[in-house]
């Protein structure tokens, strides 16, 4: 049994502990922008393959407190790396750094680089070399003050990385952010999804994963565990070929946007995973969108007026808030935004907030409950 660490995205953590409770994960703990859980080399390889919300799946090696850079070096030089690497392979070094002592991030990536080929040349006369781009083993390194976690990435390349997304709208979320918002919204395919204003597709792409089954690892990526000494092939192509198989939706997973141009990334994306049938893709301002006669869920992320020039922010605001109101009473919408003078203009009484982060932004993402009449009559029984 292995103690592992997932990271996420803040605002996320109980999203992923979820994921990890469902796929049988131990000793779950969300922490800041992760979640500690343990669980056997299975369960690692089974992580990289099922989480939806993770950034990385870390295997942590080291912990030790040091209080200058000769301290670091010397406590990073103590680790047998022999036992996770060779001369032979190639290595990167990325450190996150929380510290008023090691404040540069590239200063403690260079002396841990510094001391595992130290270590080597010391050994072996031999040295491995490093790669920044295509390292065949990554090495993270976490401070918190004095406080150091020295682990083994396994996903190699961010999780976040699906494949399907070969071309990207200006204003594309992260498919871990899109994700994510999809899970809060507690939607399990159980009824019509609309992502409205979608750009390159990614939450509606993500919604209908979800709904069908279908798991990031299905892209058949490689992954760092595979560069690993006791690397066990076997485990993991039963792992692959114990995967569910995608099932077909019950419900209409539906992606509009007013941009013919993303409309066609949309469906290109799509189209990479064989969803292009699964999903229902249309040019659509969303203004002029029909009525629903159905409850429906609605997730959108609209214009924040940052990277997309809009010349009335707050009229389009105003418009989305028409728009749910009147033409899809009886059911629950979601918005995505880092403009929190535009939303107010939505006019209608959030349910439920959220605060998250798109890049470095700081956004919102906010619940609404549909209904037809007033709220005091549609919380009185009486619509």
């Amino acid at each position: 049994m292995n103690q592992y660490h997932a990271k996420t995205l803040k605002g996320l953590e109980q999203v992923l502990a979820n994921e990890l409770r469902s796929i049988g994960a131990l000793d779950v703990e969300p922490v800041n922008r992760g979640v500690n859980f343990s669980g056997s080399v299975a369960m690692m390889y089974k992580a990289n393959l099922y989480l939806r919300t993770a950034l990385r799946v870390l295997l942590p090696v080291a912990r030790f407190k040091a209080t200058d850079e000769e301290m670091l070096y010397r406590k990073i030089k103590e680790i047998d790396w022999s036992q996770y690497m060779s001369y032979k392979n190639s290595f990167a070094v990325d450190a996150v750094t929380f510290s008023r002592v090691f404040r540069n991030n590239h200063f403690v990536e260079l002396r841990t680089k510094d001391a595992i080929v130290d270590q080597f040349r010391d050994n072996t006369s031999l040295r491995p070399a490093v790669d920044l781009k295509n390292a065949e083993i990554r090495i993270n390194v976490h401070v918190q003050e004095t406080f150091f976690t020295v682990s083994l990435d396994s996903s190699g390349e961010s999780l976040h990385k699906r494949g399907y997304r070969k071309e990207m709208h200006p204003a594309t979320l992260s498919e871990v952010l899109a994700s994510g918002l999809v899970q809060l919204t507690g939607w399990k395919g159980d009824q019509p999804f609309i992502n409205p204003m979608c750009g390159s597709g990614t939450i509606a792409i993500e919604a209908a994963m979800i709904a069908a089954d279908i798991y990031p690892g299905i892209t058949g990526r490689s992954y760092g565990f595979q560069q690993w000494p006791d690397y066990d092939q076997r485990l993991f192509e039963n792992l692959l070929d114990t995967m569910p198989q995608p099932k077909s939706l019950s419900y209409p997973v539906i992606a509009t946007d007013i941009d013919g141009e993303a409309i066609r990334i949309t469906k290109s994306n799509a189209r990479f995973l064989g969803m292009d049938k699964l999903l229902v893709i249309e040019k659509e301002d969303f203004l002029d969108a029909a009525a629903m006669d159905v409850p429906t869920l609605i997730v959108m992320n609209p214009p924040y007026g940052e990277r997309l020039e809009v010349t009335d922010i707050e009229a389009l605001y105003e418009g989305i808030g028409g728009v749910l109101k009147h033409k899809f009473p009886g059911s629950n919408a979601w918005l995505f935004t880092a403009n929190m003078g535009a939303v107010k203009f939505i006019g209608l009484k959030p349910e439920k907030k959220f605060t998250l982060y798109n890049g470095q932004l700081e956004c919102r993402y906010i619940n609404y409950t549909l209904f037809k009449g007033s709220r005091k009559q549609f919380k009185g029984g009486s619509v």
